[in-house]
């Protein structure tokens, strides 16, 4: 059914004539249903040529430059065999008397506010030619988004047609208000999703986390901008990332406020016709990050978190970081990672007991489905790859999970094993007394080996509990709880006093920390798995 009624012929009729696409003329009549924007092109020219059918021999058309004109058969065949010289497209008439574009049969006029976008590649061929390319790309996907960026000067085009049909609507005493106009992407959109969902067999969803982006460029009108950033320059502000000032945002903002009679000072109303259609810059395909989190534990006391560089050099040849990361790459066929843990030890303390939780995001991964018995295999994979890390509870998790994670960082609670040498003779007698404080709270200067990574600052922590086991007269064991956040070392040496009180002041002596290990990290995530 065609959507246009009578009331629609005048801006019909003016927007036609001025080398506007059917499917911008159903825009700019308020055409806010899909179904007549799916037919194909040559089908939409043909019916608006009947909807528009002039009686007899001439047609009038409301041109405000030049004025009102009849245009005649005969004037408008000497027009195809002469085109004009500045290449702006002229109106035919067939034999029957309905109006044709000159390039129809396959050879379709460009529209002057869509500039093609409504036109080429809305088709079937168009979108066919997307989805070799998605399918080429190599991505696991189940739904996607899809997302179009258009030139900016479509604004430009688009709020110079609405002022044309503004105009001589007022005349007939009628309104027309921008937001009455559809926009371009919305229709496109209605045009598209279905063909691209029944092409690629999977749903258009807006929550999916792959991403066909097309980027439209025409550089033919990229100048149609330029004279809003004379006219109002505060609109058109640099930013670092943007290649051009003229962005979608900045002219939409610029057009609202220009004054009308500014705007038909520097732009033509209509529009000129466009020699050729949009380009397209870039089909690119993408998949939204996704989590893996799990437990490991550090057996080596010669293997950093995350790579050991100083001065640009870099001083291990691996770390945990990466032993198990490199293999999630792999695996997921992801482009980069981001690792993150719930806290971290020194590159000479062991992680024991359940190990520390940490999550990696794997960014841009073309692999993303997984049973559990392929993560259970990839884990045993990693586990086999190395002696000195192993990792437990590997699993998906999502974005928002990770925040359980980083809560416990700093309320949590840890507990770790050192062995402590004193410069004095001790006896069993000389430590007992550790066992009976509580909750003793330390100030903690940060330390002197971590100043050229964190700022100064004064830390108040807690100290839960310490039990002692005696080793000889220079060695004693200790098992302290603490505070997440806590600098064990500096709390056994004092760090020249930067940390107080300390193990040193409480048994008067010299103390120093000669091995350190973490035996466990209670934050309860992610959750355990069955073995």
């Amino acid at each position: 059914m065609f959507p246009l009624t009578e009331e629609n012929k005048l801006v019909a009729q003016l927007l036609f004539g001025t080398g506007t696409c059917p499917r911008c003329i159903f825009r700019f009549c308020g055409v806010d249903f899909h179904a007549p924007y799916k037919h194909s092109y040559e089908e939409l020219l043909n019916d608006i040529q009947k909807f528009l059918k002039a009686e007899k021999d001439e047609l009038i058309l409301e041109v405000p430059n030049p004025p009102l004109k009849k245009i005649r058969l005969q004037e408008l065949e000497d027009g195809i065999d002469n085109p004009s010289q500045n290449g702006e497209n002229k109106i035919s008439v067939i034999e029957d008397g309905s109006i044709a574009s000159p390039n129809s049969n396959l050879n379709v006029n460009v529209c002057n506010v869509c500039l093609g976008i409504l036109q080429e590649f809305c088709e079937k061929e168009f979108i066919k030619k997307v989805c070799q390319k998605v399918e080429a790309s190599g991505f696991e996907f189940t739904n996607l988004v899809f997302s179009v960026s258009f030139p900016p000067q479509l604004s430009v085009r688009e709020h110079a047609a609405w002022l044309l049909v503004k105009q001589e609507m007022g005349k007939q005493s009628l309104s027309l208000g921008r937001n009455d106009i559809v926009q371009l992407k919305e229709a496109y959109k209605w045009i598209t999703y279905p063909l691209f969902s029944e092409e690629l067999g999977v749903p258009i969803d807006g929550k999916s986390l792959f991403e066909v982006s097309v980027v439209f460029a025409h550089p033919e009108t990229v100048g149609d901008c330029h004279f809003l950033g004379k006219i109002l320059p505060d609109c058109f502000k640099p930013a670092k990332n943007k290649q051009s000032v003229f962005t979608r945002m900045a002219v939409m903002k610029a057009l609202n406020k220009i004054k009308e009679e500014d705007f038909r000072k520097q732009f033509p109303c209509p529009p000129n016709s466009p020699k050729a259609v949009c380009t397209v810059l870039e089909i690119e395909c993408a998949h939204g990050a996704v989590f893996v989190a799990g437990r490991y534990n550090k057996y080596s006391r010669n293997l950093p978190q995350t790579p050991w560089i100083i001065d640009g050099e870099r001083k291990l040849e691996s770390s945990v970081e990466e032993l198990i990361s490199d293999h999630l790459l792999t695996v997921f066929k992801a482009e980069s990672f981001n690792f993150s843990s719930s806290g971290r030890e020194d590159v000479d303390v062991r992680t024991l007991g359940n190990g520390r939780p940490f999550a990696i995001e794997l960014v841009n991964p073309h692999r993303v489905h997984f049973t559990s018995q392929e993560i259970k295999e990839l884990q045993q994979k990693i586990n086999k790859s190395s002696n000195k890390i192993q990792v437990r509870d590997l699993q998906l998790v999502s974005r928002e999970a990770i925040g359980h994670m980083k809560e416990g960082e700093e309320e949590k609670t840890k507990t770790y094993s050192a062995l402590i040498w004193t410069n004095k003779v001790i006896q069993k007698k000389d430590i007992e007394f550790l066992n009976d404080i509580k909750d003793l709270k330390i100030d903690q200067k940060t330390p002197l080996r971590v100043l050229h990574r964190r700022p100064l600052a004064l830390r108040t922590r807690v100290i839960h509990s310490m039990e002692t086991h005696y080793v000889d007269e220079h060695h004693f064991r200790l098992y302290l709880k603490t505070q997440a956040g806590t600098y064990i070392k500096e709390f056994v040496h004092g760090d020249f006093g930067r940390t107080r009180p300390n193990i040193g002041s409480l048994m008067n002596v010299t103390a120093d920390i000669l091995e350190l290990d973490v035996e466990s990290v209670d934050v309860d995530w992610p959750p355990a798995l069955d073995d």
